[in-house]
């Protein structure tokens, strides 16, 4: 079995929380075809938000995955998953389901509270998390609050730092919030950190994107459960 690992940015943190997630979940033998344009995520970041040439870079990518032979693709970055939701029709036919890192996990924030706080370090990864979080919550027929947080100045930070900068920021919206969401998968580590600070369920992407990633591949036929 083979499936694709498509990244827009990457940190050390990012990719080893992803590959452990795959190895958990879905055992050793399994073959990983890793792509990374950090240019796309730049790209995103200069202009505000998903412009013509950054998401034909990301579809080039998943294209590369069919041609490649992968039974399905992970799409980490979520400031771009709106466009892997684009080609969810091209990737049916072709057989090759494309997952999204962070869907499930919005739509478990939405099981688990009513208040929820998004974190991001990005604009551009916090306004697409906020709106997967409204529309999963449509689709629940139910009505949350966002609280939007924007860890600012935090990208790039060694880990010490980052978990500070991360700390600080969700201080401000603890006592408001019911669950709090990571919007960026490299956020991951410090889930369990936050969670045990602030006494809330703090939900990090990885996890949840390998496991809906391990669904497609049962839904396809490829594995059992």
């Amino acid at each position: 079995m083979k499936i694709g690992v498509v990244y827009t940015s990457t940190t050390p943190e990012l990719i080893a929380d992803v590959n452990r997630e795959i190895k958990n979940v879905l055992g050793d033998d399994i073959e990983i075809y890793d792509q990374q344009d950090p240019s796309i995520l730049a790209d995103v970041r200069e202009a505000g938000y998903v412009t013509q040439a950054p998401a034909a870079r990301l579809i080039k990518m998943f294209m590369n995955a069919a041609e490649e032979g992968c039974d399905a693709v992970l799409n980490v970055c979520s400031s771009v998953g709106e466009v892997a939701d684009s080609v969810q029709d091209v990737a049916a036919y072709l057989g090759m389901p494309i997952v999204r890192i962070d869907e499930d996990m919005c739509r478990d924030a939405v099981r688990k509270g009513l208040r929820i706080g998004v974190m991001a370090t990005l604009p551009t990864t916090l306004i697409p998390t906020c709106n997967t979080v409204t529309r999963v919550a449509r689709e629940c027929n139910r009505h949350v609050e966002i609280k939007q947080c924007l860890v600012e100045n935090a990208f790039g930070l060694d880990q010490e730092q980052f978990r500070e900068r991360m700390s600080t920021s969700a201080a401000t919206i603890a006592d408001d919030v019911d669950v709090i969401v990571l919007a960026q998968g490299s956020m991951a580590y410090c889930a369990e950190f936050l969670s045990d600070k602030y006494g809330l369920p703090v939900l990090a992407s990885p996890a949840y994107g390998v496991v809906a990633l391990k669904n497609a591949l049962v839904k396809k036929g490829v594995i059992n459960e």
